[in-house]
């Protein structure tokens, strides 16, 4: 369930249009009219908005408010104004080829998603950069990782609840043989039976797993691999067990301790905003015993505070 909230009565996307401009206008941005209007509609509608103000102003709002914005907040708007495709498709390009490589966001991105939305993705990518994302992964991963990730995005997997135990339990027995059982580790069963299998199929192996050999399938990846490899093994599993959780978990690591990782934090809340939102604050809030909007305000401030706490929203537990 999404968390975006959208006025019951929307103004024109030509009137929003508008307001930014007037926003824009003078000294200084009126930053909390920009959030009011941006972090208050969905995906269709800033299209509309996008389209309204180039028509109006022979000018691209993108790039008005990466002249507008600064720091955090203007790296969270800036993501948040594309489509959920292209958003996805610019943020595996900026932790693939930016000024600092970050391969466990591209993981975590490709590994999180559905195989229809993989799809869609790696052609949006094309068109937006002019390559294959396959080949940004080639030249920036290698072994393991690098094959788990290329599997993963060129299977199609199932994505429907059906499960079959009985093929699930093979599926555990497999890597029970192929991890645990034997002295070293088969990667190659591993990469095989996590990047064929649907979500569906995977949580139905982990609790077969635990059944059958009273531990969990998330410590053997933990004990039998390593690295980029087992991160995203664990994303692969996790999502497939509980996607709110796992991002709930990747929020909490994001603002824990010392430091705020930005990144995470603008990555995870951007796009998951219009998804399962909701989802992940009530399993925020069941695992950390406080609420994310909370975490969020204790962590972040000025205007890039505000636009985050109005796309999760402020309610408290």
């Amino acid at each position: 369930m999404a968390s975006l909230s959208v006025p019951p009565v929307l103004t024109s996307p030509r009137n929003d249009a508008i307001a930014l401009h007037r926003a824009f206008k003078g000294f200084g941005c009126d930053s909390t009219t920009v959030i009011s209007i941006l972090a208050h509609r969905d995906s269709t509608q800033r299209a509309f908005i996008l389209q309204e103000y180039r028509a109006l102003y022979r000018q691209d709002l993108y790039h008005r408010l990466s002249t507008e914005l600064s720091g955090h907040h203007k790296k969270a708007m800036l993501l948040w104004v594309l489509d959920p495709v292209g958003r996805d498709a610019t943020i595996l390009n900026q932790a693939l080829n930016g000024e600092i490589t970050d391969l466990r966001g591209a993981t975590e991105v490709i590994c999180s998603r559905t195989p229809s939305q993989l799809q869609i993705m790696k052609q949006t990518y094309r068109a937006l950069f002019g390559c294959y994302l396959e080949h940004d992964i080639t030249e920036r991963t290698f072994g393991d990782h690098q094959k788990l990730l290329l599997a993963y995005l060129g299977v199609p997997r199932y994505e429907g609840p059906q499960v079959d135990p009985s093929a699930a339990a093979y599926d555990a027995r497999e890597l029970y043989r192929a991890g645990e059982r034997r002295l070293g580790t088969n990667e190659r069963t591993f990469i095989r039976i996590f990047s064929e299998r649907s979500w569906a199929h995977m949580a139905s192996v982990a609790a077969a797993y635990q059944h059958m050999f009273t531990r969990s399938l998330e410590k053997a990846v933990k004990n039998e691999t390593s690295g980029n490899f087992e991160f995203g093994l664990l994303t692969i599993l996790r999502c497939a067990q509980s996607p709110a959780g796992y991002f709930a978990k990747v929020l909490h690591k994001a603002m824990k301790g010392l430091g705020t990782s930005d990144t995470a934090l603008i990555r995870v809340v951007v796009t998951r905003t219009e998804i399962d939102m909701q989802y992940i604050k009530a399993e925020y809030h069941k695992k950390y015993k406080r609420s994310l909007a909370d975490a969020i305000h204790s962590e972040t401030s000025g205007n890039y505070r505000s636009f985050l706490l109005s796309l999760v929203g402020r309610d408290r537990y």
